[in-house]
């Protein structure tokens, strides 16, 4: 969270400002009063001395060129350290190796469950059931969750989390291999694994800053979706062969044993090396205290609103694929993980993308969810098996760009004495909307099919995506623009009148 002593309360270099800022330049892109689109994302943005000028100061050139060159050369030396900078660090590796075990054991207990769930009711409304039972806690207590985390120490929140969910998987799996598992079970270990999660998630989260620092953060955070990812790639291909093979609750055991991987990574690093953070001393009011941080900062209103619709209606996977899966293509458990593989070759791609960008763009987040919405769509009408199979890996990546994009811009623009607190209220409205959409999804896939459902989700993210665009572009008095003249930018906001001076930096228009 800090880089160095002196610095634990100061707000994330990165802010809302600099965000700002860095998108205001590209706004002054689009109105032709700057460099093209190629020569922007080298360009400096406003120095010093710059702003100086501007205010009537009167810098001298020389200075402003002075400015100029050091902000290139470290902007060129930030791209330097490469899509896997954050693994030098120890600490990091420690984790991340923890975490690929982990997640691989999380991915294969999700597709058993799933398929358990189908094969013992026949219902996908019954897997949106499981789902949003898992999610529940995160919605009524996620900000709770936030809470913890800013007060206690995360490394001891982890051991203690991490075991816990641990022993949720040893637990289905006793009540599996046993032959004794019903599906009140499954819904009950769903339940208790989402009660921790909701102290696990911001903590893990806001734990990242604590490894690498601040410079390291935006890396770390898609290095940490790249993980997922690579595990997704695994678990699913694994749990297809176990539950083929042998039954779903040898992917239990897995899952359970796998988290003695990143409790054994925590208990080993290097406590000197991580990065001090003051806890937040227990008082009144903290809950209500992060609400307001939130509300006051549009700059991160905005991405979780939208990651709350795109969470709700256009996350909704396991009850969709198993839904094409089964009653589309007349399948087995072997192709649904086939289809969780493609998702996950997709992510993979996206997250390895996200470690390379040198910034967290609203407009970035805004065009992402309104092509996962027509990816969506058009999947829902695909005509054929391998149509449908070729539109996952796209669909993941463009999801996956969504979760990094918003993730990281509200993370890099969060005071660290609030990160936790604004991370679970993240991944309260992203995770904790399952609970309300899973349901309404299942009982539409099961009342009118598949791809009337899937069909469903993906409308309501384009939806939700093009009203929170013009919102934003309202906000800063923006206008779309659109110019088809070839070494143009196509498709840009701009100030509404030509020659108008740029929205202050308390606007967020130009990140639209």
């Amino acid at each position: 969270m800090s880089t160095g002593s002196g610095a634990d309360s100061a707000p994330a270099p990165n802010s809302h400002h600099d965000t700002v800022s860095e998108d205001a330049t590209a706004t002054a892109v689009a109105s032709g009063t700057a460099p093209g689109p190629d020569a922007a994302d080298t360009d400096p943005g406003p120095t010093a001395a710059d702003t100086a000028a501007a205010a009537g100061i009167g810098a001298s050139s020389a200075a402003a060129d002075t400015a100029t060159s050091a902000t290139v050369a470290g902007r060129a030396a930030a791209r330097r350290k490469g899509t896997f900078s954050s693994l030098r660090i120890r600490n990091y590796r420690l984790f991340a190796t923890g975490q690929v075990v982990s997640n691989t054991g999380t991915w294969m207990q999700r597709i058993a469950q799933d398929w358990l769930v189908l094969s013992l009711t026949g219902s996908s409304a019954a897997v949106g059931i499981t789902t949003a039972l898992q999610f529940l806690p995160m919605l009524v207590f996620g900000l709770y969750g936030g809470v913890i985390a800013d007060r206690f120490a995360k490394r001891r929140l982890l051991l203690l989390t991490q075991s816990a969910m641990g022993l949720t998987g040893l637990a289905l799996a006793v009540l599996t291999l046993s032959g004794q598992v019903q599906v009140w079970h499954v819904y009950l270990v769903a339940f208790l694994l989402g009660l921790v999660t909701v102290v696990d998630n911001p903590a893990r989260q806001a734990f990242v800053s604590e490894m690498v620092g601040q410079d390291e953060l935006r890396n770390a955070v898609s290095l940490n979706s790249a993980n997922f990812q690579s595990a997704r790639l695994i678990g699913p291909a694994v749990a297809g062969v176990l539950i083929t093979a042998f039954g779903s609750g040898w992917a239990f055991l897995f899952n359970g044993l796998s988290f003695m991987a990143p409790v054994a990574g925590l208990l080993m690093m290097r406590t000197a090396e991580l990065h001090k953070v003051d806890r937040v001393p227990r008082s009144k009011g903290q809950l209500r205290e992060g609400l307001r941080y939130v509300s006051g900062r549009p700059d991160l209103v905005w991405p979780i609103v939208l990651v709350g619709f795109i969470g709700t209606f256009g996350f909704n996977f396991p009850i969709w694929l198993t839904a094409f899966v089964y009653r589309v293509f007349h399948q087995g458990a072997g192709t649904y993980a086939l289809f969780n593989g493609l998702m996950a070759a997709g992510s993979l791609i996206g997250a390895l993308l996200a470690a390379r960008r040198g910034s967290s763009r609203l407009r970035l987040l805004v065009g992402a969810a309104m092509l996962f919405g027509l990816l969506e769509v058009t999947a829902a009408l695909a005509p054929s098996f391998w149509v449908f199979a070729a539109l996952l890996a796209p669909i993941g990546l463009v999801g996956l760009t969504i979760n990094v994009t918003a993730n990281s811009s509200v993370q890099m623009a969060t005071d660290p004495a609030m990160r936790g607190r604004v991370m679970s209220l993240f991944m309260m409205v992203f995770m904790g909307g399952t609970p309300l959409g899973a349901p309404v999804v299942g009982w539409v896939t099961d009342a009118f099919g598949a791809r009337v459902g899937f069909l469903t989700g993906g409308v309501i993210s384009m939806a939700a995506a093009a009203l929170i665009g013009l919102v934003l572009a309202r906000a800063g008095d923006l206008r779309l623009k659109i110019d088809l003249r070839r070494g143009h930018q196509h498709v840009a906001f701009v100030p509404r009148a030509r020659g108008q001076a740029a929205p202050s930096e308390t606007e967020l228009a130009p990140a639209a």
